[in-house]
Order: structure tokens, then sequence, then C-alpha cells
């Protein structure tokens, strides 16, 4: 894939992460086309670069839509989910509906107009709750909610489409993403934003559970750099693969305040409430495969991410709407 003229196609390109995609694949010279349902994205998320990006409102679910997204593409980075294992555990069929059906009319349209290559955006919680770390993808998958279930199949109809010949695919399973553009303004708010709003407010922050469990927090802009070391890796060596993209290191939610706490210069007090049906007790992504097969390496570590996340969202604080939480 080279840059000069390629058209590209963003599905959920107005969330959080797609947004970042988008951005980076317009400075890497690639003509964007969006598709988005804003259903948990926002336009202004693109706002900055809108006048130079095809943007198309549309629900993936509708074959129609696929149809229409996918003329001219040479590489999608399919990022739409419903996200969210509390939303799933409410209405699991809305998750396999929009996460797996979806996918598969996507991936039908794709190999109707030739589509060469797809990027799918998976999630460490397809892993479950098993005691064994770091997670290592050729370990037994174990999901324990309907939306890891959701991303569990989706992902591998994306590498069954690319092993046939069909359509190349390849599935990032990410762990933890955070970054600007992470709205906390949502019942299903990631925990950094969660956190960096009670900072800004004043408040105290919420933890399900006693705060000890440990997640694999992935700053935006390393997720964003996999997703182009994917679409652009040889076809012998991505083809078909399922790839862990985390820091590949693991953090409690209680340090996490200190942290935030470090780089806000404010207190951050918590309490604790019930642990959350479905979540997962400990994360830890390997990278290892993610170096062998993309030459992947994590840019930005945790501390450096939440300083950028914090001057954004010093900046952007009063504009926000809910947009996307992270996989």
């Amino acid at each position: 894939m080279t840059s000069r003229k390629t058209l590209v196609l963003v599905t959920g390109g107005a969330g959080f992460i797609g947004s970042h995609v988008t951005e980076r694949a317009l400075r890497l010279g690639y003509r964007v086309r969006v598709v988005d349902n804003l259903s948990t994205g926002d336009e202004r998320n693109l706002a900055a670069f809108a006048n130079q990006i095809e943007f198309i409102r549309g629900d993936l679910t509708d074959p129609a839509v696929c149809r229409n997204v996918v003329r001219g593409v040479d590489t999608v980075f399919h990022l739409a989910a419903l996200p969210s294992v509390p939303r799933s555990m409410a209405d699991p069929w809305g998750s396999h509906h929009h996460n797996v059906n979806a996918t598969v009319q996507l991936l039908m349209a794709c190999r109707d107009a030739g589509v060469r290559r797809l990027v799918y955006s998976s999630s460490s919680s397809v892993y479950g709750d098993t005691p064994v770390l770091p997670k290592v993808e050729s370990m037994e998958v174990q999901p324990r909610s309907p939306y890891a279930a959701a991303k569990l199949a989706a992902e591998q109809y994306v590498l069954a489409f690319g092993r046939a010949g069909l359509v190349e695919g390849v599935a990032l399973r990410y762990f933890n993403v955070f970054g600007p553009r992470q709205s906390p303004h949502s019942s299903y708010a990631a925990v950094i934003p969660a956190f960096f709003a009670a900072a800004q407010e004043g408040r105290t922050a919420s933890i399900n559970g006693d705060g000890q469990q440990t997640r694999d927090f992935t700053y935006v802009e390393n997720v964003v750099a996999a997703n182009f070391l994917a679409a652009t890796g040889p076809s012998e060596r991505v083809n078909g693969s399922v790839v862990n993209i985390g820091a590949g290191d693991r953090t409690s939610l209680l340090r996490l305040v200190e942290l935030i706490s470090e780089v806000t210069n404010r207190e951050v007090r918590v309490d604790h409430a019930p642990p959350r049906s479905g979540d997962v007790r400990d994360s830890l992504a390997s990278t290892d495969r993610a170096h062998a097969v993309l030459g992947y390496s994590p840019m930005v570590d945790l501390r450096e991410g939440l300083g950028r996340t914090w001057q954004w969202f010093q900046e952007s604080l009063g504009e926000l709407t809910p947009t996307t939480i992270a996989r």
C-alpha cells in the first residue's frame, strides 16, 4: 500500500481511536473515506480535518452501506463497534449484531469489491480472566462477556477470510487504549477519562472492586502506529495473523490514581463500588508476536501518555460529549 492517491476506509472513524487513525492516514498522504453511524462517535472528533475526508453516515449492518463505502478502497481499518462490556451484558444481541453481523457484511463487500486488506480492531477481553500473564496469542481464549465473545467471533471471520484468500486480514487485540478524544461523559466511560474528569471537577473517583486489579494501559499513538504497520506489512507475514497491541506493562487502578494525581497535581480521592460482572482481574500483553510480525514496539509509555492526555483534557473538557470508550 503506497500513500499517493491510495484510498483507505476507516470504519468508526468519528470515534476515539478511529479519528486518530483517520488523522494519521491524512498525514501520510492517503485519501480517506470515513463511515460512522454516530451512535457512539462524534463528528467533532473529525472537525480539524473534516474538509480533507469523505464522510459517509451509515450503519455497517446494512449491506448496501457496506457495498457503497468500500468502492475503490485499497485498505479498510475496521474500528466500528458497539463497545463496552457492561452494555453487552444488558444487550447481548445488540453487541452481536453490530460487532459480528456488521463485520461479516463488510467482509463480503470487501471481497466483492477487491479490497486488498482489512485491519480489524479486536480486544484483549477475548482472553477472559485466566491467571496466566502475560497474555500470549497462542493461549486458549475464554471470553466472559457477550462483548468479548462478539469481538472474538468477528476477528475469527477476518482471519478466516484472510486465510481463505478472500480478503487479506489481520486482527489487532488492543489492551486498554487511552488518550485524547476519549470521552468521560458516558455511563460506560473508560477508567482513565473517568479519573481525569474526577480530578478536573474535584470529585471522588469510583473504582469497581478493591483497586488491585491491573491493566495494560496503551496510549492511542501506539495503537495507531500498529494499524499502519499491519496495513503495510508483507502478506506472507501479516495476513491471517492475530496480534496483541499493548504497552507490555501492567498497572493497578490504585497506582493509576496515584499517577493521575501526580500528572494533574491534584489529589484524587476514591471510593469503591462492587466489582462489575464480566470484568477481568488482570491484563498484560505479550508484545513478542507484534514485534516479530509487525515490527511493533510501543513508543509512548503510560506516564508520558497521561501527561499528553491531561493537556488535551484541560483544553477540551467543556466541549466533550459522549464518543466511545477504549476496547
